[in-house]
């Protein structure tokens, strides 16, 4: 009897099964935490799993073997014999033979969905929005890049919807970007489908073409809560015959195309992970352990470098940590260095998207890897494709839906860096090196004459000048005034420093010499003047290696105002003395007076007063001759707020009014700031209403531009004014707007401009600690600026405040003042 039990026993199919397994889990080498771990499965449920306590369900069967590379299809019949065992033979004392299984016996319902990642990191809103749209419209299409985890998601959810469409789990891949394979076409996919259903051949149409197929697969699927995942599909034709008709099933495609013709079904479109998303997909993928001893815990800065360098794709990250998984040996930065020695597996992912583009658009995105910035429109991507607006337009619509190029905004687009790395290696490789410099030189063109256009919209001094580095692009951005250019401007800015980096690489000396140049309005209202110098430092280098005199003038006049608006004066006056007979040689009268506005501006924040007076009225003849009227107006203006520093405010009143009355399309073209402050000031003691209305206009018209500096030279001239009027708290609280606005601007050579007219505000106000404080603070400053003047109005402030608690020590300041101001006279 005990042997006939043996027999029975061994003969049991559980137990046959069971075995099975626990010879798969020899081959693999693993525990059964690891094991399980790798398959997906809890460590519990494959322990009762190898002991034959539990048969499995046939997805946990063909989890393990596909985890080891085996065919699972050969213990399908052991599974379903051990799912369905046999009735217990009676109890006699004859052994009965087991009746054969029932004819017909239903099988168990098809499950082939890939095994779902046990790493599976953020995706929380998408999973959720595929979720929703699969409940309320039975299908949905996942679409993005190649590698950006649409397979991934698609089977995550289909394995979260299993419960709920118990009748069939399906996955069919459609190869529509699929190295060394053609798209499946309709017909062999929906026969496959039908045969995972197990429809039985007689039922399945074999003439007739497509229709009649679609309809069969529509009526089978009607009774049966199915799941089907499509796969990596090509375009809209060849899905739509596979989708669901009338019926409870579901269906959720993928695609590296936006499926444009499936209008009723709604997308669902990935893009990278963020940065904390990607650190933890590469620390669970590659088995990281966590703590401060492992690996990517050791070097955060290459464990970030590898994120980077991945581009915060999934597919990167997940084959990077297989690397450092399967390499117990490698740090972090070992692996770094591999990833940065070129051509990853992306390349073959990335070539073969590109490859349902026709001739021009794959020309077309070759070049967009050679663009200098970040992000483009389609202005300068038809400028570097030497292509009409409209066909730019086209192209990028059809990149977008490929999703070769991402929209971050509207009218702006960008690659993501492994693309743009894949498209700058097919340039190389496809185009000739001389039709690739004549892209970058277009774009280089581009950009200086779109500079120009928006400096010209900005500038009161109209015409501006020329553009001679290249040839004009066919179509530029238009202007509407200067807001949108100061819009077109903020938005390109990183590009713009890009493509000057491009021109001193491509040794394009003229782009180098120009660009900045058409960058200065926009510098005075956001960049402030550090950045500025460096740029015309450079743009002389190259004006010097041109050897044209009239760019060479243009770069020593520059880079000397860049210099003294950073405060040193010194090497601004050096700049303007090179500048002068290179400017005269060229006989250009409008350079010229532009040159002497700088050197007037110089020589009167150096503390001369006739000197700078004369500058200011000679600029204003020059302009005039130039056919230049809104710089002679400037010039007056500025003549009127020198007069007004010397006290002669009647003076600067009428030459402030005669500025103002000179009419302007812009209210607030620096001419009319300039003359609004001066008169507000001038007038303040005779007519308050009047001059705070100016200086309120003035202070709007600043703030309207976007200039800072203006911004605070308006709110210190109204703390002036209206202290004059005795309204010393509100005189205050303006000079403090003014003060701090300079400290958000980081640049504390400005203050010297200010500090007196504060200072003496504090005194009036009784509060002479304070001011003394400001005083001091401008004798400090003002030396290493080169302000004379201002140092000197510094003795004189320090003096009114120590006039009573100490006399010695304020006889001794006065004197210094009126030393220099005695130093000063013999040059006026």
């Amino acid at each position: 009897m005990a042997v006939h039990q043996k027999a029975a026993k061994a003969a049991d199919p559980k137990d046959e099964l069971a075995a099975r397994l626990r010879l798969l889990q020899e081959l693999s080498e693993r525990g059964v935490r690891a094991l399980a771990r790798d398959a997906g499965l809890s460590s519990s449920s494959l322990s009762r799993y190898l002991s034959g306590q539990t048969v499995p369900p046939w997805p946990a069967v063909v989890a393990l073997c596909r985890l080891l590379k085996r065919d699972p299809r050969p213990l399908r019949p052991l599974w379903e014999r051990a799912s369905n065992p046999l009735p217990a033979p009676p109890k006699t004392s004859r052994q009965v033979q087991p009746p054969s299984p029932p004819a017909g016996a239903p099988r168990p319902p098809r499950n082939d969905l890939p095994r779902d990642v046990p790493d599976f990191t953020g995706r929380e809103a998408q999973l959720a929005a595929v979720l929703a749209a699969v409940d309320s419209s039975r299908v949905v299409a996942i679409d993005g890049m190649a590698g950006v985890g649409k397979t991934c998601l698609a089977v995550h959810a289909a394995h979260r919807l299993g419960a709920d469409y118990p009748d069939a789990q399906l996955y069919l891949d459609l190869h529509g970007f699929t190295a060394g394979r053609e798209p499946l076409g309709p017909d062999p996919a929906l026969r496959a489908l039908l045969a995972a259903l197990d429809v039985p051949s007689e039922k399945i149409p074999q003439e007739g073409g497509i229709e009649p197929l679609a309809a069969c697969w529509r009526s089978e699927l009607v009774h049966r809560r199915a799941v089907v995942v499509l796969d990596n599909v090509a375009d809209a034709d060849q899905v739509r015959p596979l989708l669901p008709g009338a019926g409870p099933s579901v269906a959720l495609i993928t695609s590296r195309n936006r499926l444009l013709g499936l209008d009723e079904v709604p997308p669902v479109s990935l893009d990278v992970l963020t940065p904390q998303e990607s650190a933890e997909l590469l620390s669970r993928a590659s088995g990281d352990p966590g703590g401060p001893d492992s690996r990517l815990a050791r070097d955060p800065e290459s464990a970030a470098e590898v994120v980077r360098l991945c581009g915060q794709l999934p597919l990167a990250l997940r084959l990077a940590a297989a690397r450092l998984r399967h390499r117990p040996g490698w740090t972090v930065g070992i692996l770094v260095e591999r990833m940065a020695e070129g051509a990853t597996e992306f390349d073959t992912a990335f070539a073969m998207s590109v490859r349902q583009l026709d001739r021009t658009q794959r020309r077309f995105f070759r070049l967009l890897g050679l663009m200098p910035g970040s992000t483009f429109d389609e202005y300068v991507a038809a400028a570097l494709a030497d292509i009409p607006l409209r066909s730019a337009r086209a192209m990028l619509e059809d990149l977008l839906d490929a999703h070769l190029v991402q929209q971050p905004a509207a009218g702006r687009y960008r690659l993501h860096d492994l693309v743009r790395q894949h498209a700058r290696r097919a340039a190389t490789e496809q185009d000739s090196p001389a039709e690739l410099d004549q892209a970058l030189r277009r774009v280089l063109d581009y950009y200086v004459h779109a500079a120009a256009a928006g400096d010209a919209a900005m500038s009161y001094l109209s015409p501006s000048r020329a553009v001679s580095a290249g040839p004009p692009p066919p179509e530029l951005p238009r202007f509407a005034g200067k807001h949108a250019a100061l819009y077109w401007f903020a938005t390109e800015y990183t590009n713009l420093m890009a493509v000057f980096e491009a021109a001193v690489a491509a040794g394009a000396d003229a782009h180098v010499c120009e660009l900045p140049r058409f960058m200065r309005a926009f510098f005075a209202r956001r960049c402030g003047t550090t950045h500025l110098n460096v740029l015309f430092e450079r743009s002389l280098v190259a004006a010097q290696r041109l050897g044209d005199p009239v760019q060479l003038a243009e770069a020593h006049s520059d880079l000397g105002f860049a210099r003294y608006n950073a405060g040193r004066m010194a090497e601004a006056e050096a700049a303007y003395k090179a500048a002068a007979p290179l400017v005269s040689q060229t006989g250009d009268t409008r350079s010229e007076a532009e040159l002497t506005m700088r050197r007037g501006y110089l020589r009167w924040d150096e503390g001369y007063v006739e000197e700078p007076l004369d500058l200011f009225r000679l600029a204003g003849k020059l302009y005039a001759d130039a056919g230049c009227p809104t710089g002679a107006v400037h010039a007056t203006a500025y003549e009127a707020w020198a007069m007004l520093q010397l006290g002669h405010r009647e003076e600067a009143a009428r030459l402030a009014r005669a500025a103002l009355d000179t009419p302007h399309t812009d209210p607030a073209w620096p001419p009319t700031l300039t003359a609004r402050i001066t008169l507000g000031v001038a007038i303040a003691p005779e007519a308050p209403g009047e001059a705070l209305e100016h200086l309120e206009q003035a202070l709007t018209l600043a703030r309207e531009d976007g200039h800072k500096h203006n911004e605070a030279w308006c709110l210190n001239c109204m703390g002036v004014a209206l202290r004059q009027m005795g309204r010393h708290e509100e005189a205050l609280a303006s000079h403090r707007q003014a003060f701090a606005l300079l400290d958000e601007l980081f640049e504390e050579h400005w203050k010297i401009h200010f500090l007196d007219g504060y200072a003496e505000t504090c005194r009036l106000a009784g509060l002479p600690e304070e001011a003394l404080l400001l005083h001091r603070q401008a004798l400090e400053l003002a030396p290493k600026l080169g302000y004379r003047y201002a140092e000197a109005l510094a003795h004189e402030g320090v003096a009114a405040v120590l006039d009573e608690s100490d006399p010695p020590t304020a006889a001794e300041h006065r004197a210094a003042g009126h030393a220099i101001l005695q130093e000063l006279k013999p040059a006026t």
